[in-house]
């Protein structure tokens, strides 16, 4: 595979889109007694078209899917632009008043992208917070700070950025180029720069 196709950005503390979740494979399920209006996931998803419809993103409102995700543990939901996904944590059927408010948390990672077209963004960068103003949730931040169970996988490894020396903490050695996107998009104009490949700094037993 030719290099340029291994390449591939550090984001910060979470390489996936969405509430603090180190990973994980997509799962649906059936929420069996899931029967209120507004909690099951044809309901999300119909709701979550509408507003994309509304914001003028209409041509990818009939792709995306919203399902609930049983192998999310710490994360509130997750956001996949490639697969115009949208995950969600059962869990938060505990807590039904953060369930809309997660819906366009995630939806907005979406909609940023779609905004910016095949440009990189920043997960919780301009994009997404001008996506979530658009959405009615001016103030929301990256994290939840839900009751959920703390991750349970230790991030041994410690890689730094030589240029504005960010710390990103990883549960696994990176093995491919990887380099401080936010370091790209400054000098860069958001290619991949070898200057600021993300350098290993310390490697925990």
């Amino acid at each position: 595979m030719p290099l340029l196709r291994q390449l591939e950005f550090a984001f910060g503390k979470s390489a996936v889109a969405g509430i603090g979740d180190p990973g994980g494979l997509n799962e649906s399920i059936h929420l069996a007694g899931v029967t209120d209006p507004g909690y099951n996931a044809f309901d999300l998803e119909t709701k979550a078209r509408g507003l994309l419809r509304s914001l003028g993103a209409a041509r990818i409102a009939n792709e995306l899917r919203v399902e609930w995700n049983s192998r999310l543990k710490t994360a509130a939901g997750r956001a996949d632009y490639r697969r115009k996904l949208i995950s969600l944590n059962p869990r938060l059927l505990e807590h039904p008043a953060e369930i809309d408010r997660t819906l366009r948390h995630e939806l907005a990672h979406i909609l940023g992208q779609f905004r910016a077209g095949r440009g990189r963004i920043l997960p919780h960068g301009d994009e997404w917070r001008a996506a979530c103003h658009d959405l009615g949730i001016v103030d929301e931040k990256r994290c939840h700070n839900l009751p959920f169970p703390a991750s349970a996988r230790v991030r041994r490894y410690l890689y730094k950025c030589p240029n504005c020396k960010c710390d990103f903490h990883r549960v696994r050695r990176i093995r491919r180029a990887v380099a401080c996107l936010a370091c790209c998009r400054a000098h860069n104009g958001g290619e991949f720069d070898a200057r600021f490949r993300l350098r290993l700094v310390s490697a925990s037993s």
